[in-house]
């Protein structure tokens, strides 16, 4: 097992020795993408926030990432800028991220919380709505699906 697979297995465990491995790692291979994914992972996990956004933002800026592993970049930094309260670069994160993702849920529920925090509930609301419509296996949910995707966008509207 490589050092990078077996940083990994300990991340996946959640510990912090896998943190410590990845930062090693991380500096002696800076551009490699899927060593800083993982380090800003390790760190995102621990609550480690502010130490987590600039490995996302190196494997974002480097090459060499699976698409899996992009989508989880783009997530876990909006996330992590969203937590900051660096919400604008949250804002275009989740954006920038759906530009490549386009409808991904996990992206549109980040962004919803993000608009929510910059006060635009009623797109955060809406946003909302349609991930809930478009994803809930709950017969209740899909028995007035088109009721919310209409209401999704028609919050305001009074008769």
């Amino acid at each position: 097992m490589s050092e990078t697979q077996e940083a990994i297995r300990l991340r996946e465990q959640g510990t912090d020795e896998a943190r410590l491995r990845l930062i090693e790692l991380a500096e002696r291979n800076p551009q490699d993408a899927v060593i800083a994914y993982q380090t800003a992972w390790a760190h995102d996990s621990l609550g480690f926030e502010a130490e987590a956004a600039p490995y996302y933002e190196r494997a974002l800026a480097t090459e060499g990432l699976s698409t899996k592993d992009r989508h989880g970049v783009f997530v876990g930094l909006g996330s992590t800028y969203r937590v900051l309260g660096r919400y604008e670069e949250s804002l275009k994160t989740l954006r920038r991220g759906l530009g490549e993702f386009p409808g991904d849920a996990a992206l549109r529920t980040f962004l919803a919380m993000a608009l929510y925090n910059v006060g635009e509930t009623r797109d955060a609301a809406g946003t909302l709505l349609k991930v809930l419509a478009e994803t809930s296996a709950d017969t209740g949910v899909q028995r007035y699906r088109r009721a919310i995707e209409y209401y999704a966008d028609h919050l305001d509207d009074v008769e």
